[in-house]
């Protein structure tokens, strides 16, 4: 009986077979990709293409490294217990961090009092507070000074549980002290068929590619899709068209026809479970039948590896990612991988 049940558990098994290889992708890059650093994470492009900002870890300094020289510097190490997620780059070159003023623990520091600081990009400038909490990561327009987020119960208390909802804001530099003006929202979710990351503008800031993120309550919900949304009608699409997948959107073409993606569709092929910890990142084309996708590194053909966080240059030519393992939390990395696009 013992045998019998163990028989029909494997045989019923969501999971497929593991194919995976052993050993390290960083002894076999391809001939258009090369280390950049050896630690670090969620990188982030400059508007002219000649450095990277990246983070230390999560919840720590933010670092930035020239292309050529390769020299890293620190952007935050005067500000004792530093403990920001994210660094962004405005289209001005000034950044935008994303944290907590300070680290209570991992979850209350990274739901309830992730927040927004402006960063100016003279020497020895100290965040300033945008007083907007917020759900994870933004969109920082390439070309103003538009930024979208979204909110949540978490960050924000007085919302509905499960309810989400995408704003859009205009970080105002005109005055002594930055501020967000025109704060509002574009589109809403009231459950938690769909809890919303804002992503990246484009189409000349007319649209915005978020992430849906789906609780399943079957085998073949979605567990995150790519969505759009067009800004002057309201209109949202599914572009990522594939039940039962992970699709995470993170990195916009300068077309603004691609997007890259955190996907798990490798997984189809090399086994394992679907969902964040097995992805890799694709290329996904942004006119909505979810059928033109390419897949762009292959990490996850390593048992424990991943890659995570990409960003495109804004001439199309390079992605930076992060190398990441299968078993840490999403955003966790330990360095910088550059991709030639071809």
């Amino acid at each position: 009986m013992t045998f019998l049940l163990l028989l029909y558990a494997f045989l019923v098994s969501p999971t497929a077979p593991d194919h995976r290889k052993q050993g390290n992708p960083l002894d076999q890059l391809p001939p258009n990709e090369e280390i950049l650093t050896h630690f670090g994470e969620r990188a982030d492009f400059s508007p002219d293409n000649q450095s990277i900002a990246f983070m230390s870890k999560s919840f720590g300094d933010a670092f930035v490294i020239d292309l050529k020289t390769r020299i890293i510097r620190c952007l935050t190490c005067s500000i004792p217990g530093a403990a920001f997620l994210r660094v962004m780059h405005l289209s001005s070159g000034d950044y935008v961090l994303i944290g907590p003023e300070k680290f209570t623990d991992v979850e209350t520091s990274r739901d309830r009092d992730n927040e927004l600081w402006y960063l100016s990009r003279q020497p020895a400038s100290k965040p300033e507070r945008l007083n907007e909490r917020m759900f994870e990561g933004a969109a920082i327009s390439k070309k103003g000074m538009q930024i979208s987020f979204s909110e949540h119960h978490g960050d924000h208390p007085e919302l509905p549980a499960n309810y989400s909802r995408l704003m859009v804001a205009t970080l105002d530099l005109s005055q002594d002290t930055p501020r967000l003006t025109d704060v509002h929202k574009v589109y809403e979710s009231s459950d938690d068929s769909c809890s919303l990351e804002a992503q990246d503008f484009y189409d000349n800031d007319q649209k915005i590619t978020f992430t849906c993120y789906v609780k399943q309550h079957q085998p073949t919900d979605p567990i995150s899709k790519v969505m759009g949304i067009d800004l002057k009608t309201g209109k949202v699409t599914d572009l990522s068209q594939a039940p039962g997948f992970y699709n995470e959107c993170e990195g916009i073409f300068p077309d603004g026809k691609y997007t890259a993606v955190e996907s798990d569709r490798q997984v189809s092929d090399l086994g394992g479970n679907h969902g964040m910890h097995n992805i890799d990142i694709w290329k996904l084309k942004l006119d909505g039948t979810g059928k033109d996708w390419t897949r762009l590194t292959r990490f996850n053909d390593y048992a424990g590896w991943k890659a995570s966080n990409p960003v495109i240059s804004t001439d199309g030519k390079l992605m930076a990612f992060q190398v990441a393992h299968t078993a840490d939390r999403a955003g966790v990395g330990y360095g910088i991988v550059l991709h030639h696009l071809q």
